[in-house]
């Protein structure tokens, strides 16, 4: 052992601010790893609005690193049920446009919103996180166009997809 490093013996109190945590651990994975089992779960219930998937990551805990983590919300995320990704679908609001959009593109993409919800049930769901904001609004619409020439079962497994690449992307930033 390096003589500038004691040893852990039993009954040591740490000194404030000098907690060491778990070596290798993120201090953002480690209060997520560490927190009650309901804050955990309003927690990851902000990522996704399953509860399923939200008491399948929170009861698998600890995890030993973020990327772990991801491959468990990944998994949690195939494994729902048409019924759960009906009601996750429901729970998510439309893609926000930037700040500065001008009103021709808001009713367009209200227009866009509208038929897409009326054909397929639920909300037009995209993950924009490696979109520049600038190309947002054009992604938007070139997306919900295409998809909307999708068959319902097809557009579930695109729409499916896409709210667990939300989940993931907000769980990245839960973690931050």
């Amino acid at each position: 052992m390096p003589a500038h490093r004691l040893p852990d013996l039993p009954g040591r109190v740490a000194i404030p601010g000098q907690s060491r945590g778990v070596p290798g651990v993120p201090p953002a994975l480690e209060r997520f790893n560490t927190a009650p089992p309901a804050d955990a779960e309003r927690a990851l219930l902000a990522c996704l609005r399953s509860p399923r998937w939200a008491l399948r990551l929170s009861g698998h805990r600890p995890y030993p690193d973020v990327p772990s983590l991801l491959a468990a919300s990944d998994e949690a995320a195939y494994d729902l049920s048409a019924k759960e990704l009906a009601e996750a679908l429901a729970a998510e609001p439309r893609p926000a446009l930037p700040d500065g959009t001008y009103s021709a593109a808001h009713t367009a993409l209200t227009a866009a919103h509208t038929a897409y919800e009326t054909k397929f049930g639920h909300v037009f769901v995209i993950c924009l996180d490696d979109v520049p904001e600038e190309e947002t609004l054009d992604r938007v619409l070139e997306d919900i166009r295409s998809r909307l020439a999708n068959d319902p079962d097809d557009e579930r497994a695109v729409a499916a997809e896409e709210l667990r690449r939300l989940a993931r992307a907000r769980l990245v930033n839960t973690l931050r």
